[in-house]
């Protein structure tokens, strides 16, 4: 008997902007680095590396808008509430780093990696002991 496929669901915080990924959600890598923190208001960013066939808009595609940082990345949000939703390289448009936070459950998955621990913040304790990377996570 075949097995159907895992179906998770995510939206932003207004739910203008529905969206599901197909698929088991790999482990979560977490970014401390200040532009992740201003991006999302907070001591880090927690996102799913995830392939972007795995992705499908439910609802709210229009609602949707760009905002580069830095030259080749792009950082995807509601334009309505705000939320941010994922970011792409243009180095790697096959894949996406989805912002966790949107998701509606999250289940059996863990965090994989820190990356850019020199730059968190004095008030953020890590609390796991996944690996741990003064700069960007090795490939």
């Amino acid at each position: 008997m075949d097995e159907m496929p895992q179906l998770n669901t995510g939206r932003c915080l207004c739910g203008e902007v529905r969206y599901q990924v197909a698929g088991r959600l790999p482990d979560f890598e977490v970014c401390h680095c200040p532009q992740c923190q201003q991006a999302q208001g907070g001591a880090c960013v927690v996102v799913a590396p995830i392939s972007a066939s795995m992705f499908k808009m439910l609802t709210g595609a229009e609602m949707l808008r760009v905002y580069r940082a830095s030259p080749a990345k792009e950082r995807v949000f509601c334009s309505r509430c705000g939320s941010p939703l994922f970011s792409r390289r243009d180095e790697h448009p096959d894949r996406l780093r989805l912002r966790v936070g949107t998701l509606d459950d999250v289940r059996n998955t863990r965090v994989a990696s820190h990356a850019y621990v020199e730059s968190k913040v004095d008030w953020f304790e890590i609390g796991d002991a996944a690996p741990r990377h003064p700069g960007p996570r090795p490939a």
